[in-house]
């Protein structure tokens, strides 16, 4: 039996510890809602490695610390505003953020033992990119799930392509393109949770996973607490949503919405997209068709071609990405200034671009992933 924790990186955002059989990790930044650091990104990996290969470790389970008076939060996604400030400061670790974080992504999607995520409070970006691989996916009523990147001139990362464009018809296309926020009884229906529990039984469970057992039977247990689904909210608009964003392009599904005269609903989502990066939004549609196609590993290959080029295609404060994250974050001022500001403006040639890779194969920074 292993009788220590691997070591971590010290600053105190991730917690470890064993109970049992089980491992257990708690996002511990709950000042930022848990967003994740660099460091955070590093300490999970160095986590999950060592317990993989640790036959007294059975199951793993994450979940996310609260603080009175914040919001609650699994992981609310990466920490933006070091993106902002390394993309400006041409910082390196800003290429070693992404590359560590999608090879984490990659890691949790095909780990050989049940990880078991506790989605409670708000769960978006790369909060998806650490949960959607669990075997175990919980939801609770004050879940707020969502891919919201394109609010901040950037794309749904972290694998969103991959299971973005496997939920049923065009729901993908409609959570990529307006980053919708969800509740636990569409995340059900929808495919990105697998099951509910209050989030004051969330302790409970924790307690009753906290013994000797194998992982067949810890994963069990864990499924066996599970509650009844609240009914799904936004299903209802679920056969618009495959109607209208089942379209060519980003022009077409704007159009479908807002040829709906009288449906309130379609007039708020148009309204939605049109406050979105034209540019991002049309790069955006493009990732989440090519990855239907593809494996998890091609996918996040591609996003990482994408996010290179979010900041250096146009580097600096020309770059969408910045610019997005200092009208939402930095400056707050939320008059992001698009470029270009138009939906018709968008070129295919703009688009394609991004999908250039920026690497020849046998240099791809994620070239080991299968």
């Amino acid at each position: 039996m292993s009788a220590t924790l691997p070591a971590l990186s010290g600053d105190g955002l991730v917690v470890a510890e064993r109970r049992g059989s089980l491992g257990l990790i708690t996002l511990n930044r709950p000042q930022a809602l848990n967003a994740l650091s660099l460091s955070m990104i590093r300490d999970l990996t160095t986590l999950l490695l060592a317990w993989r290969d640790d036959a007294a470790v059975q199951a793993v389970l994450v979940r996310g610390a609260t603080q009175e008076g914040k919001g609650v939060a699994f992981c609310a996604g990466g920490d933006i505003r070091f993106f902002h400030q390394a993309a400006l400061a041409g910082d390196p670790r800003l290429e070693d953020f992404f590359t560590e974080e999608y090879t984490l992504n990659h890691l949790i999607h095909g780990y050989p033992k049940p990880y078991i995520a506790l989605m409670d409070g708000i769960v978006m970006g790369g909060g998806m990119g650490i949960s959607q691989g669990a075997a175990l996916r919980i939801v609770t009523e004050r879940t707020k799930m969502a891919m919201p990147e394109t609010n901040i001139g950037l794309f749904p990362d972290v694998g969103g392509g991959w299971f973005l464009s496997r939920c049923p018809g065009r729901v993908g296309e409609f959570l990529a393109l307006t980053g919708q926020v969800i509740a636990a009884g569409d995340a059900v229906t929808w495919g990105l949770a697998d099951g509910y529990l209050p989030s004051q039984a969330l302790d409970s469970l924790v307690e009753a996973l906290s013994v000797d057992a194998d992982a067949v039977s810890l994963l069990a247990l864990a499924r066996s607490r599970l509650q009844g689904v609240p009914p799904p909210v936004l299903q209802e608009h679920k056969p618009f949503i495959d109607h209208c964003f089942a379209a060519a392009d980003v022009a077409g599904i704007v159009a479908a919405l807002e040829a709906a005269i009288g449906n309130t609903w379609a007039q708020e989502t148009a309204a939605t997209l049109r406050k979105r990066s034209p540019l991002m939004l049309a790069v955006t549609l493009e990732q989440v068709r090519r990855a239907r196609r593809m494996t998890l590993a091609e996918d996040l290959r591609m996003e990482r071609d994408l996010v290179r080029h979010c900041f250096h295609l146009r580097s600096g404060a020309d770059s969408e990405t910045v610019e997005g994250i200092r009208a939402l974050a930095v400056d707050k001022d939320h008059a992001p200034r698009w470029k270009p500001a138009r939906i018709d403006e968008v070129t295919a040639e703009m688009v394609q671009a991004f999908f250039v890779s920026p690497w020849p194969a046998h240099a791809h920074p994620l070239r080991n992933l299968r």
